[in-house]
């Protein structure tokens, strides 16, 4: 039996909306020996986690024995979606980074030193930094109002807008020890939201975050240009195939008909109807439910069966084969006795 897992927290809609949606594809489609559920947990054994050929993951981000489980069970085969490895390892910073080497606009950003001492630390573990900063150079570069928001946050929390150098200063120092980005301000006409789907697959949702959190998907919007609509289409893909996750979102700002990726590091994406809306939530309902059978038909039980970006595949160069060296003649000692012969 093929079972196709979703692990979720507080959400209610989404996870139960997909379970039934597999099932009767399943049904529909006359697949044999697969179904959904909700992931049952009951003990995690080392190198023994085969129940599932496919996991979604909607919360390992928020709960460290999940994505333990999640590196278990994808060693053993099971296609975890997204890539538990990645996401260990992915950040803002990075990712900002990453889509300035692949030809993505993204705005301004430096990175800067925690506020706080981080646990365990003191003076002397910072000796490898100048002192002052330079922040004047970030100032000169980026340009006020800012935004300062943590390097591998989500969820909009810890975000803040800064006025000024004192302004900054007086909120770097209520972070703690969070690792702040400190990001150029992009004064957008336009601004949307993007469910990316197994890499390519891209549904695109006019979004508007200066409103309410229930009001900022926006219905029956203006009619959008669709060389834009076709750039940012573009940049998603470019994106999450660098990246390699099969379910993210990626916002843009669009500055003078210039879409400016702002946040695309979204594995775990919002997807309750209450906030999404009607339609955006049939079309993540329907398309994850695809992804997922997909994705259980190629499953190899024993295989790694994880999707990695192309900035990881890449890295892994396929080792030169060289040719072995020439074998020598074995060396026939003659007896001093044959010699005298």
């Amino acid at each position: 039996m093929k079972k196709i897992g979703i692990l979720f927290g507080k959400e209610d809609t989404f996870p139960w909306a997909f379970i039934d949606r597999v099932n009767q594809k399943i049904e529909e489609q006359g697949i044999k020996n697969m179904m959904a559920e909700a992931v049952s947990i009951d003990a995690v054994e080392q190198g023994n986690s085969d129940e599932y050929a496919v996991i979604i993951d909607r919360i390992s981000q928020d709960v460290p024995f999940y994505r333990a489980f999640l590196k278990n069970a994808a060693i053993t085969g099971t296609v975890v979606i997204n890539n538990p490895f990645w996401w260990s390892a992915d950040e803002k910073f990075f990712n900002n980074a990453l889509a300035q080497k692949i030809g993505v606009p993204v705005p301004k950003t430096f990175i800067l030193p925690t506020s706080k001492h981080p646990e365990n630390t003191d003076g002397n573990s910072f000796r490898n930094l100048k002192y002052p900063f330079n922040w004047e150079r970030m100032f000169e570069t980026i340009g006020f109002p800012a935004y300062m928001k943590p390097h591998d946050g989500g969820s909009w929390k810890s975000v803040y807008r800064v006025e000024n150098p004192d302004d900054l200063w007086a909120k770097h120092g209520e972070t703690g020890d969070l690792v702040m980005m400190l990001q150029e301000e992009i004064k957008f006409e336009l601004y949307f939201r993007c469910y990316v789907l197994g890499t390519d697959n891209v549904h695109i949702m006019q979004y508007e975050p200066r409103n309410p959190f229930h009001e900022r998907y926006v219905r029956n919007g203006p009619e959008i240009d669709k060389k834009i609509l076709d750039l940012v289409e573009k940049y998603c893909i470019k994106l999450n195939k660098a990246l390699g996750y099969d379910f993210n979102t990626v916002e843009f700002a669009v500055r003078e008909g210039v879409p400016y990726a702002i946040d695309f590091c979204n594995p775990a994406p919002d997807a309750d109807i209450h906030s999404v809306g009607k339609d955006n939530y049939e079309w993540i309902v329907e398309n994850a439910a695809n992804l997922a059978i997909a994705k259980a038909k190629t499953y190899k039980k024993g295989k790694m069966n994880l999707t990695w970006g192309t900035f990881v595949s890449d890295q892994v160069k396929t080792p030169v084969k060289r040719k072995a060296p020439a074998k020598k003649s074995a060396f026939k000692k003659t007896s001093k006795a044959k010699a005298k012969k």
